[in-house]
Formats: C-alpha cells, sequence, structure tokens
C-alpha cells in the first residue's frame, strides 16, 4: 500500500517575523444519512429524524445557518443514479472550522445526545490578515482537492519554493491479519516549503489600508494604486490598490474587472506630469536645463500641431525654467525635449522604462514608448504618449532619492528553508542615470512644489518641520479610442525628507468623484498621514 505525507506548505512574513500566512488545521461538517450505520451492538450513528430540529438550532446559534436550509439537507433524497445520498454537507458555512467551534458544536451536540454528525480534518490555508497587500502575498487553490497551488502574488510567483516536496510511505499487510509485515516499510521523508518573509511593515501596511478604504468612501474612484518605499533599499513597505480583496474571506476577489489583476505591476497608464522630474533630471545632466533661463509659457508649436500648458493654453507669462518646473509647465519641458532629442529617448531607457523591472510577480508590463512622430517624442517629456506601471514609476524615482543610483524594487526580505538554510535579499543598483549633483538638485526643485508660494503646484504635500519633496500629476487618459478630456489619472510623487531622504510615496487615483477637495488635498490626506506615521515609527 501506498500513502502520501503531505509536505507543510511554507508561510509568508511581514519583515518583522509576523505571520501572515500559514497552513493550518480546519474542519468540516458532515451528517450521516444511512440507516444501516451502527456499531457493534446496534447503536445507531446515523442522523435521526427525531433530532433534526435540535441539528437545526445547535447550527443556527453556532454557524449562523438558517434552520430551514439545514432541515432540507437532511432531508432523505436520491442522487442523480437513484441511489440513497448517505452523507450530506452543509455548505461554505460548515467548512473552514476552527478547533474552538468544532469542540463548541460536539459539547453542544452530546447534551442533545444527538447522533450521526461528524467532522473532517483538512489542512487549510489560513490567512491571518484581511486586506493586506492582498494582490501582492496572493492566494491558493485546491485544483484537485489535494495540492495547494498559487493563483496570484507571492502564493503564485513562489509556488514551488513554498510547496516543498511531498513524501511518501509504502508497506505491505499480512492478509490474514491487515497488520504491516515486518521490514516492507519504505519511507520518504516530506521537505517542507521555504518560508517567506515579505518587507512589508504590518502597522504602516494596515494603516494605509485604513486610508484608502476612506478614500474609496468618500470619492469613489475606479482605481487607486499606492506604495511607500524605503529610499536608500527600494524595499517596499507598505502597498495596496483599490478594487483589492479580503485574504482571509476572499471577498471582494472576482467582483470586477481589477480584482484579480495586480494593477501596481499589470496596468499601463499615461503619468502625466510626475514624468518631468525625469526631463528635467536629464536636461540637467547635459547641460540643456539653466534654472534661471527664462522662457514664454503657454503653447508651443511643434511640427505644426500646437502644446498647451495645462490651463488651455494661457500659461502664467515668462517664468524660468525652475519656476516652470514647479508650476509644471508642458512649454518648459518641451523646450527642453527639443534641446535633446535623442538623448531623451535615450535617458527614458535609462529610467528603466519601456522594459520590466523583473520584480518577479507574474503579469508585469513593460509599458511602451510613442517615438514615431516629433509630437509624439514632445509629448513623452510631459508623461503623455509614454505608458508606464506604477513600479517603473518608483523605481525611476529612487534615482532622485538615492543619490543617482537607481535601485530595483522589492518585497523580499528573506527566504529560510526547512532546513534553516537563509538567504537575505540585499538591495539591487541597476542603473545610475543621473549624477549625485544633478540627483541633489531635483529634489531643491521638487521641494519648490510644496514650498514656492506663487508656482508651487503641490503646496498640498508640505509638513510641517519637513522639507518635503513632490512631483504631481494630472494625465488624460486613452480609452475608447481618444482621450478622456473630463476624467483623469491623479497622481504623485514625494520623497521625504528633501535633505536625506527615508521614503518615497508614490500614490494614483483614476476618475475620482470631486465633492469638497481637489484631487491633491484627496491624496494628501493619505500621503501625509502615511509618511508622518512612518517617520515617527522609524524615530
Amino acid at each position: 500500500m501506498n500513502e502520501a505525507m503531505d509536505a507543510k506548505r511554507g508561510s509568508i512574513y511581514d519583515k518583522a517575523g509576523n505571520i501572515l500566512v500559514e497552513d493550518s488545521i480546519a474542519f468540516s461538517l458532515y451528517a450521516v444519512l444511512d440507516q444501516n450505520y451502527t456499531d457493534l451492538n446496534g447503536k445507531k450513528l446515523y442522523v435521526q429524524k427525531k433530532d433534526w430540529q435540535t441539528i437545526a438550532a445547535i447550527f443556527s446559534e453556532h454557524l449562523s445557518i438558517d434552520p430551514q436550509t439545514t432541515l432540507k439537507q437532511l432531508e432523505p433524497r436520491n442522487n442523480s443514479e437513484g441511489k440513497a445520498i448517505t452523507t450530506v454537507e452543509f455548505g461554505l458555512q460548515g467548512k473552514n472550522l476552527n478547533f474552538e467551534t468544532k469542540t463548541s458544536i460536539e459539547e453542544a451536540l452530546k447534551q442533545k445526545k444527538v447522533t450521526g454528525i461528524f467532522f473532517k480534518e483538512e489542512k487549510e490555508r489560513g490567512y491571518r490578515v484581511s486586506n493586506f497587500a492582498s494582490n501582492f502575498i496572493g492566494v491558493t487553490t485546491k485544483e484537485n482537492k489535494q495540492e495547494e497551488t498559487g493563483i496570484i502574488g507571492i502564493e503564485e510567483a513562489y509556488n514551488k519554493q513554498l510547496s516543498g516536496k511531498d513524501g511518501f510511505r509504502s508497506y505491505q499487510k499480512h492478509s490474514a491479519f491487515g497488520d504491516v509485515k515486518p521490514g516492507s516499510v519504505k519511507e520518504t521523508t516530506p521537505v517542507n516549503g521555504t518560508d517567506i518573509y515579505t518587507t512589508l511593515e504590518s502597522s504602516l501596511q494596515l494603516y494605509l489600508e485604513e486610508l484608502l478604504d476612506q478614500t474609496v468612501q468618500e470619492y469613489s474612484p475606479e482605481t487607486i494604486t499606492a506604495t511607500l518605499m524605503e529610499a536608500k533599499t527600494g524595499n517596499i513597505i507598505a502597498t495596496s490598490q483599490r478594487p483589492s480583496f479580503a485574504l482571509d474571506t476572499r471577498k471582494g476577489l472576482g467582483e470586477n474587472e481589477f480584482s484579480w489583476r495586480n494593477i501596481l505591476l499589470e496596468d499601463m497608464y499615461e503619468p502625466g506630469s510626475t514624468m518631468k522630474t525625469m526631463m528635467t533630471a536629464a536636461a540637467l545632466e547635459e547641460n540643456k536645463f539653466n534654472e534661471t533661463e527664462v522662457f514664454p509659457s503657454g503653447n508651443i508649436n511643434v511640427d505644426g500641431s500646437k502644446i498647451n500648458d495645462w490651463n488651455a493654453g494661457a500659461g502664467e507669462g515668462d517664468m524660468t525654467f525652475r519656476q516652470g518646473f514647479a508650476w509644471s509647465s508642458n512649454v518648459g519641458m518641451v523646450t527642453l525635449q527639443q534641446r535633446m532629442p535623442d538623448l531623451w529617448q535615450e535617458y527614458m531607457k535609462k529610467f528603466g522604462f519601456g522594459q520590466s523591472t523583473n520584480f518577479g510577480l507574474s503579469g508585469e508590463a513593460m509599458g511602451k514608448i510613442q517615438n514615431q512622430t516629433t509630437v509624439d517624442r514632445a509629448m513623452t517629456s510631459y508623461g503623455q504618449g509614454i505608458s508606464v506601471t506604477h513600479l517603473q514609476m518608483l523605481q525611476a524615482y529612487t534615482a532622485i532619492a538615492n543619490g543617482g543610483k537607481m535601485l530595483k524594487p522589492n518585497l523580499i526580505s528573506k527566504t529560510i528553508t526547512a532546513d534553516g538554510k537563509t538567504t537575505v535579499v540585499e538591495p539591487q543598483v541597476i542603473g545610475t542615470p543621473i549624477s549625485a549633483s544633478t540627483a541633489k538638485k531635483m529634489l531643491s526643485y521638487m521641494k519648490d512644489v510644496t514650498t514656492d508660494q506663487k508656482y508651487g503646484k503641490g503646496q498640498e504635500y508640505a509638513i510641517e518641520g519637513i522639507n518635503v519633496s513632490a512631483k504631481t500629476g494630472t494625465a488624460e487618459f486613452f480609452e475608447n479610442g481618444s482621450y478622456q478630456k473630463q476624467e483623469y489619472l491623479h497622481s504623485v510623487v514625494t520623497i521625504t525628507p528633501t535633505e536625506d531622504p527615508k521614503y518615497i510615496f508614490y500614490m494614483t487615483i483614476k476618475k475620482p468623484t470631486f465633492t469638497d477637495a481637489s484631487a491633491n488635498q484627496i491624496i494628501a490626506k493619505v500621503a501625509n498621514n502615511l509618511v508622518q506615521r512612518a517617520l515617527i515609527l522609524r524615530e
């Protein structure tokens, strides 16, 4: 005979070692209706009709199963082949029961001397958290009712490591006695799965989830993405999206087109003005940018096409290029791009656009750079005509926050195999698109966005007592064959503090319903609160 010996699937932890996901024992409820099921003395072990109402009341009290549902299940009936059904279950409410619930039901049945109700022990994937970076953590399924298989997130990407390797036991039996024949046992010990420690900090992750829930409740956006990253490591310490779902109950999963998708790495979008940081940095690096040089804002002609500033081309008169960055002038960016048309194409690649970040989770999009015409190439300077992912934007901004060195975004801090082998994931520099001096100047220019009373278009992101560098973005999005002129994707990047960056925060929000707040005010409620809490916890 052969018996499988299941390996324990590896657990998933937060950065501090708190368990987020682990294998656990659960129990499922079933009733035996077969009236031939008795013990050797003839004692009835099946459900008796006199106990139906008692069973229904116990299930209602302990499992909130509607009594009519229980009574219907206990009614004798035949299967499709005309044979009597001998065992029945009680739906989702009768599954995944913990030991305490099982014990309390058993005690209640025992007191009433009810027979015929039994429990099956099953290994289940237990999620200790609800909304908690759900699309990154992921979930599993039991396709063949035996093997847990990851289907999204870390559960999918690290499925092989998490699964381990099942063992088996084989032996022969004495046909006369049914006992094991001596010397016939052969056994291969199961190898339990690898444990994975994420970079997530639970207190900040839970706070971000709370802030996003409030944002959805108040402003009903189509989507949100938000991430807090350590500036010097690339480690993601809090990240989420809306729509999302609850890991423990899976509520929300499959309810809409977005819930299965990890929007942060699968969805491409035009970023808008947050791309102007990269354009300005490239021009600064190539000596094409003089912060005190003046240009006329309003509109600019590119091969017969007029490109306007964001206020319908009215502009704000003559301004310096530094003021133009703070004010988020499209004209200023196009002027810089025209001074280095071919070089700008190279810098977009240096900053990682149009290519995967190799983050490690499935479905990551590469984005796309439109460069067929001079107008396309000009538009990329202010974040249109280029599609990116949330992760690509975060990665590009690490070069600004980290002295020119661009870091790979990371969600895994370490892995530990069943035999104790630990692999620590170190920060990974993947390029140096700009110099340290350029990065430092860009942080200063980004600070103008929050502090310049006339030109700063992100003053909502200022935090008292701390210098914050920021860049806002408002992009039309391409949908149904044209740019949507009335609804936008709004975004912000903040780097805090300016002098010695600790955190990069990036958030996008699509099509919020404006009531009493602007896009910047909506996003700042999340950004400022989360960053301030992170700085306090760090101290």
